[in-house]
């Protein structure tokens, strides 16, 4: 499993985000305590919204500690919307193409979790692909497969729905194959305004996450990185979280 982090809203340093809290997310690439494993080194992505239409993004297959040019990048890179990543494999290469966030247009997804039997239903995920997508299916995740596929179902004007369309449209998948429905995710997209994020399991316990919204931005972490207990909130299973510059707009059921 994987371990992310976003932030909304006053612009901030990236290093303030990812390095400088006492349990930030480079320390959880070494020691995150809520995930399958504890290390994450599989691969290290940010991405932010500057003054162009499309978001800058980064991405090394370095462990996230040793990644020397992304701890210089995130003292000089300031933004008001940063996603930040650090991958752990459920199986597909360790390739910078593999790494998250993915990006397509100006819209930027990324995800902690799996969808079972992949290496099956790849095909079949893939031709839910719309053609104009396609093109970016650069890397060989579950992942990127899933966000390209919410593209079909109505992504850029309802995100929550293009979520819960997909999930249903990959364990309709899963069960045309004959096999027990099984997705699991912390997900979270965002076209540079406003963020749709997701924490759902098909059968058992989904991935951590938790955000904070006091003062003037918004925090979204697969595991918080303070020690403040009421400084985080968990995100239920099976709930939609809405948010932008504004703050939290509302978390929903996903069905």
């Amino acid at each position: 499993m994987c371990r992310w982090q976003t932030y909304c809203g006053p612009a901030i340093y990236l290093d303030q985000l990812i390095y400088e809290p006492e349990h930030s997310l480079i320390d959880q690439s070494m020691h995150a305590v809520e995930s399958k494993s504890a290390i994450n080194a599989d691969g290290v992505g940010v991405g932010w919204y500057g003054d162009r239409d499309i978001p800058g993004i980064y991405r090394q297959i370095q462990p996230a500690w040793n990644d020397n040019n992304l701890r210089n990048l995130s003292h000089h890179v300031s933004a008001s919307l940063f996603f930040a990543h650090v991958r752990a494999s459920t199986g597909t290469a360790v390739s910078i193409s593999n790494c998250h966030p993915f990006v397509h247009g100006n819209w930027m997804f990324m995800h902690n979790g799996s969808i079972s039997h992949f290496a099956q239903i790849r095909r079949d995920m893939e031709a839910g692909i719309p053609d104009d997508a396609y093109g970016q299916r650069l890397g060989t995740t579950d992942s990127e497969a899933f966000f390209l596929m919410m593209f079909a179902n109505g992504l850029e004007s309802n995100p929550a729905a293009a979520f819960r369309d997909t999930i249903a449209q990959v364990e309709t998948i899963q069960s045309a194959h004959g096999l027990e429905p099984d997705i699991s995710m912390a997900a979270v997209v965002t076209d540079g305004e406003h963020i749709t994020a997701v924490r759902y399991s098909s059968s058992s316990v989904p991935p951590s996450l938790y955000w904070d919204g006091s003062g003037n931005h918004v925090t979204l972490v697969s595991e918080p990185f303070t020690s403040d207990p009421g400084q985080w909130t968990e995100v239920p299973p099976d709930q939609v979280l809405h948010a932008s510059r504004e703050g939290i707009g509302a978390i929903v059921a996903l069905h």
